[in-house]
């Protein structure tokens, strides 16, 4: 017999927790810093701000930058970023993983910092086709963690926060979540040292993408 699902809603982080792109984003950043002349954050400085809105991301790497040359480093960062990221790819395990919590029944959501124009064009994959019931990023309402990307994800697709969970690399991603009154998981993966996530209570960190599906076959 099946088990019933525990959440009826899903939610994924895209950088970082399905998407490999954590180490070009924060080299990304630190290029289009240094083509300002600006200080070049630390590999973990500029990992750090991933999950944020692009142009909040680059308000925390380059403090110094006047506010007017924002969308000048915002340039350079897609700039650098576009001419590599046909380079990126799912983690090993991922597709089948969403695959199988289709399957199972579950709802599946994305709440990511990208941009509307950036998760679509990852999302046109025929691979990824219709996989997501509901997206949000980080141009079309309040970057995280403020709750509105997850609380919006909840309401269009009709899921009460308690049949909720979170999914992410981030500090950001684990906010965004207790802030909805979702449960939430971890992945340390990505960009955020998992130490970092413990007083955000998640249910559980996964060290790898096979270690997330077989939690949240168990336990999803």
């Amino acid at each position: 017999m099946t088990r019933p699902p525990h959440f009826d809603l899903i939610v994924f982080d895209w950088d970082g927790t399905l998407f490999d792109s954590t180490a070009l984003i924060a080299r990304c950043i630190q290029a289009a810093c240094a083509d300002l002349d600006q200080s070049v954050p630390s590999l973990r400085d500029a990992s750090y701000v991933i999950g944020m809105g692009l142009a909040e991301a680059l308000q925390h790497a380059a403090p110094a930058l006047p506010a007017h040359r924002y969308p000048e480093l915002s340039d350079r960062y897609r700039h650098h970023y576009l001419a590599r990221h046909g380079e990126l790819t799912l983690f090993d395990g991922a597709l089948p993983m969403l695959t199988a919590l289709k399957a199972r029944g579950h709802r599946l959501g994305v709440a990511t910092g990208k941009s509307r124009r950036g998760l679509d064009e990852v999302l046109r994959s025929v691979q990824l086709r219709g996989m997501f019931d509901a997206t949000r990023t980080a141009d079309e309402t309040r970057s995280k963690p403020h709750p509105q990307m997850l609380e919006e994800l909840m309401d269009v697709l009709g899921v009460a926060p308690e049949r909720t969970l979170m999914v992410g690399d981030t500090t950001h991603d684990l906010q965004l979540a207790l802030n909805a009154g979702a449960a939430r998981v971890g992945v340390s993966y990505g960009a955020h040292d998992h130490e970092t996530f413990a007083e955000l209570e998640p249910l559980f960190v996964a060290h790898s993408v096979p270690e997330l599906d077989t939690w949240l076959a168990a336990h999803g």
